[in-house]
């Protein structure tokens, strides 16, 4: 308990577990949807924000969010032009994505600056982050507890959400908004290349130890939070990456959960 005297631990648990809580809900509708790999397109686009926010002297975390929310709506806009295709438009998102951060990784003042974002660091929350994080993890579980009979609709028969007059096109705009925020303020933390780990990673997890949605969204947050404690940890204690802790934390617990669940048929 000691490590709680310090003030940044204090900032990065609390943006931390404020992510946890968050993140997994939109990663529910992510794998439900069958669109998880959207969660990787935005985390390189949020890789070129926090380049651009770096080059341009502006908060990264502010560059993260909208790079994230004009990603989001330029794969909006293409899944449009090409709706026989919508997987495309995610694949050359990443591809932009990769290539402008690729290119603005050159202008950046500093390499370590933006290293910190790849993987994640427990000493880069600012007291304004944490307020960006909090308001925005508000937002989202407001926005899923409101809408969830909707949510739930959308994710499993969107026709029948159009028949019962849910304003489908609406909620939809406004998920895809969301998970664009929750990716971009996750850049500081837990880091732009194993922020989608957190979105996933949880939910697989509870997929297996839950029978109905309601469930596996209540074990999916608390499966977030544990993994998000467990890694800050384990990132303090033996000077390691937070994001990367925080991944190979969640895949080690899911195979703990397959090996139990396969004993237990």
């Amino acid at each position: 308990m000691s490590i709680f005297k310090y003030d940044f631990i204090m900032k990065s648990f609390a943006a931390g577990i404020l992510i946890a809580l968050s993140i997994p809900l939109i990663g529910t509708i992510m794998v439900c949807r069958k669109s998880s790999n959207l969660g990787d397109a935005l985390s390189h686009s949020a890789l070129a924000g926090v380049a651009l926010g770096l080059i341009i002297s502006i908060n990264p975390v502010v560059g993260s969010i909208i790079s994230c929310l004009i990603a989001s709506l330029f794969i909006d806009f293409l899944r449009k032009k090409f709706p026989k295709n919508a997987d495309m438009a995610i694949a050359i998102v990443t591809s932009l994505g990769v290539g402008l951060a690729a290119v603005l990784s050159d202008f950046t003042p500093g390499s370590k600056n933006l290293n910190s974002f790849l993987f994640g660091s427990i000493a880069a929350i600012s007291n304004i982050e944490l307020g960006i994080i909090g308001v925005i993890t508000f937002c989202v579980i407001f926005f899923y507890f409101k809408y969830y009979t909707g949510i739930v609709y959308i994710i499993f028969d969107e026709k029948i959400a159009e028949l019962t007059d849910l304003p489908v096109r609406r909620l939809d705009f406004m998920i895809t908004i969301l998970t664009a925020l929750s990716i971009g303020m996750g850049s500081s933390i837990v880091g732009v290349l194993t922020l989608s780990s957190l979105m996933i990673l949880p939910v697989a997890g509870a997929i297996k130890l839950s029978n109905s949605f309601k469930k596996t969204v209540i074990l999916s947050v608390l499966l977030g939070v544990l993994y998000v404690v467990l890694g800050l940890l384990t990132s303090f204690y033996l000077s390691l990456k937070p994001g990367g802790s925080i991944a190979i934390i969640g895949v080690i617990a899911l195979l703990l959960i397959l090996t139990i669940k396969k004993d237990e048929n």
